[in-house]
């Protein structure tokens, strides 16, 4: 008997080593994004995760840029499953969602702090006290400048610490020369965000809350510039299509407030700039002008975030890969692409530092470290028609239609209106 059972044993043995090893089966998570082939991050993040996740596969829906958040609205319609981890482009796209509870609250769900996103969190919470959205990505402003006319007029460089006055007199300090000779002190691209939103930097003010008086004394400021030739004027420059990148690059400003995106453009055209037989551009950049009384380091932004599908299958699995993309490890990928992670730190500010064509100067580097970003939109159901408002009033002040105070109490009214509705 025990010979037999020895030998039934034997046999088992030998059939288990002959059958290979079940592979475990692996998973697939749907991700939809916008512009897949001209964006660094999207693929860069997938292959992380995989990397680090044995075992799990990203699919990539690309749904276009044009009108990427009604494509996804469309696509989440009827409960339908299929997208798991969804990309946030937009305010109005991401209050949309919220409306349509197709979207996983993450307050429970996220590993990163929350004090980690500097308040951005807190300004992508609904009503209901949740947050659908986790940032990845962040762009906030600074300002530009360009070093090689600075140190042609024997100007001291822009500092980290400037007030809106500090700002200004330095502006006009920068202006020279006529007609094609002509230098602007700074450039102000025709966005409404380049002009009013110094407005919001004191934490107290807000866009959407249908009070606008706190805008005069930025338009009173912009303007007396324009009156004065410190700036290109705001009709000529829409009319011309003049964009801020070619403004600056070619040496028509001493100064530009953009975001943090431009200097990405700013090092590709450097790179390219022999080949394409022109002269680089030997910029440095420094911390966000803020009003009198306001912190250095506070600045504007904006966000891109991921979200969860609600009625995802795997949603456990999506939520885990939207709360690595908020992670250390997500934010140095990010970081290496050249992209502003949302979760900042010393070291992947120097990852950044150390990208192709970062200006060569501490200060330069100190423009990193940011203390408070406040969103350009805040989250509102309402942000589509604010807006709207807002640019069509900004459009007639810049082009003298409407008087300052002409065009704040259009702002004041009509949103008041939109807010009551």
């Amino acid at each position: 008997m025990r010979k037999l059972l020895a030998l039934v044993l034997a046999l088992m043995m030998c059939f288990s080593l002959a059958i290979p090893a079940m592979a475990a089966e692996e998973e697939t998570l749907t991700w939809a994004l916008w512009d897949l082939e001209s964006t660094a991050y999207w693929q860069a993040l997938a292959d992380g995760y995989e990397a680090s996740h044995e075992g799990v596969k990203i699919e990539i829906v690309d749904l276009g840029s044009t009108d990427y958040m009604t494509s996804l609205a469309t696509q989440l319609a009827g409960g339908n499953g299929e997208l798991d981890v969804l990309s946030i482009k937009d305010i109005p796209g991401y209050a949309n969602l919220i409306n349509l509870e197709v979207l996983e609250p993450m307050n429970d769900h996220l590993t990163t702090p929350v004090e980690s996103f500097g308040g951005i969190l807190e300004q992508l919470t609904a009503a209901d006290g949740n947050f659908y959205a986790v940032p990845f990505r962040s762009d906030f402003w600074v300002l530009f400048y360009n070093k090689d006319l600075f140190d042609a007029a024997g100007v001291a460089y822009p500092s980290n610490d400037m007030t809106m006055e500090e700002f200004d007199a330095l502006a006009r300090q920068m202006t020279s020369g006529e007609g094609a000779e002509k230098v602007y002190g700074n450039h102000y691209h025709t966005w409404r965000s380049d002009v009013t939103l110094f407005g919001i930097l004191d934490g107290e003010h807000s866009i959407i809350d249908g009070t606008y008086d706190f805008l005069k004394p930025y338009y009173e400021m912009v303007l007396a510039e324009q009156a004065d030739g410190i700036v290109m004027d705001y009709g000529e420059a829409k009319t011309s299509g003049a964009h801020y990148s070619g403004v600056f690059e070619n040496g028509q400003a001493a100064m530009c407030n953009m975001g943090s995106w431009f200097l990405a453009t700013l090092q590709t055209y450097n790179a390219e700039a022999e080949a394409n037989g022109v002269e680089p551009v030997n910029f440095g950049m420094v911390k966000y002008p803020h009003p009198e009384g306001v912190e250095a380091g506070t600045t504007l932004g904006t966000v891109t975030s991921l979200a969860v599908n609600v009625n995802s299958e795997k949603k456990d699995l999506a939520i885990d890969f939207v709360d690595w993309c908020a992670s250390a490890e997500a934010a140095a990928i990010l970081a290496d692409t050249g992209t502003f992670p949302a979760v900042s730190s010393p070291d992947i500010n120097q990852i950044i530092a150390a990208t192709d064509g970062f200006p060569d100067d501490e200060a330069s580097v100190e423009a990193l470290n940011t203390v408070a970003v406040y969103l350009e939109m805040p989250l509102t159901d309402k942000a589509s028609e604010i807006e709207t408002v807002l640019n069509t009033e900004h459009d007639a002040i810049m082009t003298g239609a409407e008087t300052v105070d002409e065009g704040i109490a259009n702002m004041n009214e009509q949103v008041a209106d939109i807010l009551a509705g």
